[in-house]
């Protein structure tokens, strides 16, 4: 599925877009091998390697429109499209701030303006995936580390219990300092 993937990113021109480390498909590469250096699973690598096909909360331009989900959905399979969409339908203004691993945290989709509460699993699944999408942005832009490096090590700190002790490693190291999990 990754070689569908792929040919899908370069059908819709993932590497001649500009993004902070090069090009958008530079950035996607190195989101899903983070993840694979974390251990993610498959489906989630997969997630991390299209997760801006949407567009995002932080990067409006997208690839395709997320009404038309049947080609990357063809692509990646069904459950990784779904993270893709989750990830990308995400407002972060309206979800960061109380986004714990407490059951009754909302999940605000800017697509739709609906709230609603996730799975433990996609609860872990896109704290993961934020992780190292940010982590990346952080290791290729020092301008993006210094502007908003304390703003992601505190919400990586709230995030610490939904992420992988790999993940909250290189946030420690990425950011500078330590992020543990309640345990």
């Amino acid at each position: 599925m990754e070689t569908e993937a792929r040919r899908l990113l370069l059908d819709l021109g993932a590497d001649t877009l500009p993004h902070p480390g090069g090009t958008l498909l530079a950035h996607l590469d190195r989101v899903r091998q983070r993840l694979a250096d974390w251990g993610a699973r498959p489906v989630l690598q997969l997630a991390g390697l299209c997760h801006a096909c949407y567009g995002t909360d932080g990067f409006g331009q997208s690839l395709q429109p997320p009404g038309h989900r049947d080609r990357l959905r063809a692509a990646i399979g069904p459950e990784a499209e779904a993270l893709v969409h989750l990830y990308a339908s995400c407002d972060r203004r309206a979800t960061y701030p109380g986004f714990t691993d407490d059951p009754a945290a909302t999940f605000t989709d800017r697509f739709t303006g609906l709230a609603r509460t996730l799975t433990p699993q996609e609860k872990r699944d896109f704290a993961e995936l934020t992780a190292a999408n940010e982590l990346d942005l952080a290791d290729t832009d020092p301008a993006f580390r210094a502007r908003h490096g304390a703003q992601l090590l505190a919400l990586f700190e709230r995030f610490g219990p939904l992420l992988s002790l790999a993940a909250r490693q290189d946030c420690g190291t990425v950011l500078g300092a330590d992020v543990r999990a309640e345990q």
